[in-house]
């Protein structure tokens, strides 16, 4: 599973992603705010679903546990580029995702709500990736591991994680 703290990220944005086949090094940056809506609305249907809290394979959450991820990474991801947009090369904490699963009970939350969540977390990301221009894509944030991006290179980032996992539990293709 692909995540905003992974040691090794830029492969993420250099080239296809072996798995999911998304090459975010082909994604227009601007876009992420309308792919960003577009995903959240994909998640939200596949809530509906009477199985989306179901595993189907051992390797894979549910729909619900990645919507709650996905909705987890557009809050902590909106926070990171908010930080970048109003900062001098911020550093972040490390964000333990797997952790956050456990915590705050991934699984057990109701997918109705989830929905309306995971809309309003990618809304208010899209907001604010919609604000960047000109310059500003290029201001820089540092990883906890001290690896650095850009806004541009984190757009494609965040994007690839809420389509990637939409191709982990068969919600569409790339």
């Amino acid at each position: 599973m692909i995540e905003p703290d992974d040691k090794d990220w830029t492969w993420v944005v250099e080239r296809p992603c072996p798995e999911c086949g998304f090459d975010a090094s082909t994604f227009v940056a601007d876009q992420v705010a309308d792919e960003a809506r577009a995903n959240a609305a994909r998640w939200a249907r596949m809530l509906a679903a009477p199985d989306a809290s179901t595993r189907f394979r051992a390797d894979r959450w549910s729909v619900l546990e990645y919507a709650c991820h996905v909705r987890d990474v557009f809050r902590v991801c909106d926070y990171r580029l908010d930080r970048m947009l109003t900062e001098d090369g911020p550093h972040y904490e490390n964000w333990d995702q797997d952790v956050t699963a456990v915590d705050e009970r991934y699984a057990e939350q109701d997918p109705a709500t989830v929905a309306g969540e995971v809309v309003a977390a990618a809304e208010i990301i899209a907001r604010r990736f919609e604000t960047v221009r000109g310059d500003s894509w290029a201001r820089t944030g540092f990883r906890s591991d001290g690896a650095a991006f850009t806004i541009d290179s984190f757009a494609r980032y965040v994007i690839h994680d809420p389509m990637h996992h939409l191709w982990d539990v068969g919600g569409g293709d790339i």
